[in-house]
């Protein structure tokens, strides 16, 4: 029967004993905001399982001292969203972290597993599937939320025992402590992407101004949205900026009209929107550009998918685990601005396990 927590006398009770782990998940709201909405905290420590109210007083403080403590391993899986809703209610990110989700594809069992289904696989149990999309807010839960979040880190301590000695038999645990790090850091990053254009395919339609005049509205609707607390698409969806990019107004009033022709339309935010539109581009509007693919960009990045593609096989890894192609098509733009260097989702072990393959392949790619 799990423990329901809501005071911080009564979680350090299960903690005056330090433990080397802790199986750690969260369950959060974000529907309506910007920043996820913690509504839950589970914590799994020995045979314990821990239900902690992060909503009652002194509880996110509570809590911070245990994910920032160096000498608990935090067990999750599929941290990420985890990563980002703990650090914003406690300010603190857990770790160090082993994320079984991560530990899974290294270890060779499958890339991008869920919880239920990795546990099924390793332990044979199967898990319900219930109340995901429940309000996790309302208090008091119910028995049946009480079970699915106590269900989510019951087995978590068999998943890192089992996994870790995959990994250890592969002589792989560096590669989860790197990549387990890489996700920690990517959550965290307080200002969004630095060129978030170049995550919209329509941007390569674009003339360089336009382009420029894009990541000037992406960056404020980021700053919008961050500030307001509202999701971005809430502030200006990514088909209104590319439009607004694309053919910018000649003046507000022209803005306002476009503006009610919209059926999602920030027409509160039009002097704000204006101003980002009608402020001549500068010197930090400067930025890669997004560009359709040439035949021969096509032929040397299937060339690097079936170098690596060869490698996963050698290496006994998941398709996708060893090189993205997006990752691949980065790697390809670095070498056209900075021939050698390789993009930061390719450092570390994924390099050292690639460059051999790859590196004749990137000669002359500019």
């Amino acid at each position: 029967m799990p423990h329901w927590i809501e005071t911080p006398d009564a979680l350090a009770s299960f903690l005056t004993r330090k433990p080397a782990r802790v199986g750690l998940d969260t369950e959060f709201v974000r529907e309506r905001t910007f920043w996820p909405q913690l509504a839950l905290v589970q914590l799994a420590i020995g045979d314990e399982i821990l239900l902690v109210d992060p909503l009652r007083p002194g509880m996110t403080r509570a809590l911070a001292g245990l994910l920032g403590d160096p000498d608990i391993l935090k067990v999750m899986h599929s941290a990420s969203e985890d990563v980002v809703a703990l650090k914003y209610a406690c300010g603190v990110a857990p770790q160090p972290l082993f994320d079984t989700q991560i530990a899974a594809a290294l270890a060779g069992v499958g890339a991008g597993m869920g919880y239920q289904k990795l546990v099924e696989q390793i332990t044979g149990v199967t898990l319900p599937k219930g109340e995901t999309r429940s309000d996790w807010l309302r208090r008091p839960l119910s028995d049946s939320q009480l079970t699915y979040a106590a269900d989510d880190v019951q087995y978590l301590f068999v998943l890192h025992d089992d996994l870790s000695a995959r990994l250890q038999a592969g002589d792989r645990l560096a590669w989860l402590h790197e990549d387990s790090q890489r996700l920690i850091e990517n959550s965290q990053q307080d200002e969004g992407e630095r060129w978030p254009h170049l995550a919209l395919r329509s941007a390569q339609f674009l003339e360089p101004p336009a382009q420029r005049r894009l990541l000037r509205l992406l960056r404020w609707r980021e700053t919008q949205a961050r500030r307001s607390d509202r999701p971005r698409s809430w502030i200006l969806d990514n088909e209104m900026a590319v439009a607004l990019a694309r053919t910018p107004p000649l003046d507000r009033a022209a803005l306002l009209r476009w503006l009610d022709g919209q059926p999602k339309s920030p027409r509160k935010l039009a002097d704000a929107l204006w101003t980002a539109l009608d402020t001549p581009l500068e010197d930090e509007d400067q930025a890669p550009l997004a560009r359709s693919a040439t035949d021969r960009d096509k032929s040397q990045l299937k060339k690097l998918q079936d170098a690596v593609a060869v490698r996963t096989r050698e290496l006994g890894l998941p398709e996708g685990v060893l090189a993205s192609r997006r990752a691949l098509e980065a790697l390809l733009e670095f070498q056209r601005d900075a021939p050698g260097g390789w993009p930061a989702g390719l450092a570390g072990w994924r390099r050292n396990a690639l460059e051999s393959s790859l590196a004749p392949l990137l000669v002359g790619a500019d």
